[in-house]
């Protein structure tokens, strides 16, 4: 069995980050764990070993969307399909370990989309016979970007069509390596300005279907098509539109 990793690292964000990249960590050291022992149960640092105490952390900023994390349903719209769309805490847990399937896409253009038929085409490549609860996982390479500040605008991104195939083949959980399972937004906007429409900005979003996705993917080049099993539970936040999540792939 091999494990890979396919989550981002948490780590404090440039001061320059805008607010949806920004991450803000505190850390305390083994020096003031021990200043905090004695402050707090008047044990002096000479009983304690090496004269230190308890490291720890404090996480002062990060929004659920904020790294590698799961959409809920509510993230989209308040009601999806005709009911109200479920919190991250609402979801069944069986959806978030199941076996995957890897659709490379890598050779896409930046604002790009992947439609219904290319979705089929990859799927026949990778040789998966797609199963319902099947975990599918669009690689596009953005993760290669992770840390630029113009990370959002790049990448390609699934249309409202093809999310909705996925759904009907009893796929319940899709996950992507770049920004958003949406092509840029920046792109669906000035296109939903440009013609006035409805449904074009952030259109495999509000699509209408109570499905997840999986935002800033890392590491999908290490998997193979097929053969390994996903894991993504989110952080069970109570009320939340989404959580963040230690995605992994356990390879046969």
């Amino acid at each position: 069995m091999r494990v890979v990793d396919l989550s981002a690292p948490i780590a404090p964000s440039p001061p320059d980050a805008p607010p949806l990249m920004q991450i803000g960590i505190e850390y305390s050291d083994h020096r003031a764990g021990a200043e905090a022992v004695e402050r707090l149960f008047d044990v002096p640092p000479r009983l304690l070993r090496n004269g230190e105490g308890w490291a720890v952390e404090t996480i002062t900023n990060l929004g659920t969307h904020n790294s590698t994390h799961v959409d809920a349903p509510w993230h989209y719209n308040s009601e999806v399909g005709g009911e109200a769309a479920a919190r991250i805490d609402e979801l069944p847990l069986d959806w978030f370990f199941r076996p995957g399937v890897r659709l490379e896409f890598t050779g896409r253009a930046d604002g790009d989309t992947i439609g219904c038929d290319e979705i089929v085409a990859a799927l026949e490549r990778s040789g998966h016979a797609l199963q319902p609860l099947d975990i599918v996982l669009v690689q596009t390479g953005r993760d290669a970007f992770y840390e630029r500040m113009d990370y959002p605008s790049l990448g390609c991104g699934v249309t409202a069509e093809a999310t909705r195939w996925l759904w009907e083949q009893g796929v319940r959980v899709m996950g992507i390596d770049g920004w958003s399972w949406d092509r840029p937004l920046h792109l669906e906007a000035e296109e939903a300005i440009e013609r006035d429409r409805p449904g074009i900005f952030w259109a495999a979003h509000q699509c209408d279907i109570p499905y997840c996705q999986i935002e800033r993917l890392h590491n999908l080049a290490e998997l193979p098509a097929t053969g390994f099993t996903v894991a993504c539970f989110p952080l069970r936040i109570v009320g939340a539109s989404a959580a963040p999540a230690r995605v992994v792939a356990i390879v046969d």
